[in-house]
This record gives structure tokens, sequence and C-alpha cells, in this order.
């Protein structure tokens, strides 16, 4: 009877503190308010930050999985200010703003902008650079060859155009490694390439 009695009460102490480790007050999640950020269609490889309006990268990360991306952050602790969620993939960047206010955090989804980056593609010995955009702007673009240390090969800047789409002929004989870097918006991408 005495085993029956202890069994029984670790059995109530064992589901009180289940039941309140499981449930925790709403004082805890109002002094630790999070921030879950939902992205569809993410894929393996894309690359995640928390940027400020100065563009200083606060968090980054490497997308793992391939899907929709859910994660709970804390950005009670960055100071009152505008931030951004920055997702960047081979051909856009998505940026999402939110506010930092008294420890309390609002996402600005109705104010996500996408930008369409530089595409470089390249086939033989031909280097493909392709900006489609409705809006003129101006777009950078260096060519690199890796002789022992990257060599700038070509460079060209285009002043307000709308649709770029540049081919570059390398030589057939400097067989190697080639960087593409592109400047627009004041963004640089860097694409390395194989001849």
């Amino acid at each position: 009877m005495k085993n029956l009695i202890k069994t029984g009460l670790v059995v109530i102490v064992l589901f009180t503190t289940l039941f309140v480790n499981a449930n925790p007050t709403k004082e805890v999640l109002d002094d630790n308010p999070k921030t879950r950020l939902t992205l569809s269609n993410v894929k393996q490889g894309n690359k995640l930050s928390v940027k400020d309006v100065y563009g200083a990268v606060l968090y980054r990360e490497t997308i793992r999985n391939s899907g929709n991306y859910i994660k709970t952050f804390d950005l009670t602790s960055l100071p009152d200010g505008d931030y951004f969620f920055e997702l960047v993939d081979d051909l856009k960047i998505k940026t999402i703003p939110f506010t930092v206010q008294a420890t309390a955090v609002s996402l600005k989804k109705d104010h996500e902008t996408i930008v369409l980056r530089p595409f470089v593609k390249s086939k033989e010995n031909l280097v493909y650079v392709s900006s489609p955009s409705t809006v003129a702007r101006s777009l950078k673009i260096n060519i690199y060859y890796d002789d022992n240390g990257y060599k700038l090969i070509n460079s060209e800047t285009l002043e307000n155009t709308k649709d770029i789409c540049r081919i570059y002929e390398l030589n057939k004989i400097e067989k190697g490694n080639y960087k593409v870097v592109t400047e627009m918006e004041g963004r640089t991408f860097t694409d390395y390439i194989e001849l």
C-alpha cells in the first residue's frame, strides 16, 4: 500500500512538472517576444541575412533545405531603428523591412521589395551578362582572369539602361578561372566561371 501511494505521488509530481514546463506563463512570453519569419519556395544555398539601414550584416545564414523556411528570431535586443531581412538567390534579392521600437518588432511585409540581380552564364569562350528591368538603371561589369591572382581584363559601365544583355568573348587560349563582378544599385555580385 505504501509503495502504491509513493508511486502515485511520484506520478503526480512528474505530471505537474511536465504541465508547468509545457505551458509557460504569459508573463514569460511577453518578456521575451519573438518574431517568426516564414518564406515560401526557398532553395538550398540561398543566403538569408539581417541588415541595418546602413547595410551592415547583423546575422547571416545559408538555407539548408529547399521548400518553406520558418524560423523564430529574437530581435528585441537590437537598438530601436529600421532593419531588414534579405534573401538572396541566383536571380533575385528579396528584402523585408522591419522596425524595432521599445522592444517591439513589427514586420513590414507590405513594403517588401524584389530586385532582379544580374545573371551571368558562360558557354565555351563566351560570357553572357543579362539584367532585365522595366526601370532604367546603371550596371558596372568587370571581368577578371585568374593568372596567379585576378587580373582585370575587361570593364564596362552601362548608364540608365533598362534591359541589359552583353556577350563577352574570352580568349580561347587563356583557359582557366574567371571572375565576373557586377555592381548595381549599390550592391556587388560575384560569379565564378571556368573556361
